[in-house]
């Protein structure tokens, strides 16, 4: 049988096998935020680690930022935000970790930083100590929520202890009505497999419906699978992905070269679970 996309992607960053019987996943883009990072640092300093891989991780406010311009001006009014705006500062700057700062309105919401500055790549692993990193997914990645103890053990190994998860192929077909959005088809499968259907799976999205969906769409669509409790949303990479990535910041400067390699990546006819 075929590989699906789940599957595919774990393997190709699986480092070893442990004796627990669990997988050393090499994390190919850490993304970190200000509110579960400061316990992760405090770890990795009180047992004299360093960050190997600093370019692989980057940080930015989200939470705690105010969303007016004058409500940015340091110190930020609450104490509590600027002290975590500091301890993020700070910490990023000791390990020499990119930081989308505040001062340069380069911050935003760490789901949506990744992909609009082309950082988020089909084929990736994506770890970050947020639950809806499966917003991810909507690339072909491999994108996972951690808790503060894994946000160290990347920041000091880039690398997991994972075991792997069932796979769910969940296809939509036929068109939308006037009215309805991508929230309402994530909705649509919760309702029917319940807000537990996906413990201990991946969910992975297909047919027509997903097929004509915008980046933004399949965004929503993936970021949901959280609710529905997979640990992880995916969708297959098409050309409406590599448009998207195409030309950003962080993106490939070879796209038709990189395309080549994704095109290896969506799940095979006869892997549907």
């Amino acid at each position: 049988m075929g590989q699906n996309l789940y599957h595919k992607v774990f393997d190709r960053h699986c480092v070893a096998q442990l004796p627990s019987g669990q997988y050393q996943l090499f994390i190919g883009l850490h993304l970190i935020h200000e509110v579960t990072s400061p316990q992760a640092f405090a770890m990795v300093r009180e047992q004299n680690l360093n960050v190997p891989f600093p370019e692989l991780t980057f940080a930015t406010v989200d939470h705690i930022i105010p969303t007016t311009g004058a409500g940015r001006q340091r110190p930020l009014q609450d104490p509590l935000a600027e002290e975590m705006l500091q301890h993020i500062e700070q910490n990023t700057a000791d390990f020499g970790i990119n930081f989308f700062s505040p001062e340069k309105g380069e911050q935003g919401v760490v789901h949506v930083v990744g992909p609009e500055r082309g950082l988020t790549q089909p084929g990736m692993t994506i770890a970050c100590g947020d639950s809806h990193t499966s917003t991810h997914g909507a690339f072909g990645t491999l994108a996972f929520g951690i808790g503060t103890s894994q946000v160290a053990d990347v920041l000091a190994t880039q690398t997991l202890a994972m075991a792997k998860l069932k796979v769910r192929r969940i296809n939509f077909t036929g068109a939308l009505q006037s009215g309805v959005y991508a929230k309402d088809v994530a909705l649509a499968y919760i309702n029917r497999l319940g807000v537990n259907g996906g413990v201990g799976y991946a969910y992975e999205f297909g047919g027509e419906v997903i097929e004509r969906m915008t980046m933004e769409e399949r965004m929503t669509v993936c970021n949901m699978s959280i609710e529905a409790g997979a640990r992880a949303g995916m969708i297959a990479p098409d050309e409406i992905t590599f448009e998207y990535v195409r030309g950003k910041q962080q993106a490939p400067t070879d796209m038709e070269d990189a395309i080549a390699r994704w095109s290896q990546l969506p799940s095979d006819a006869g892997a549907v679970y």
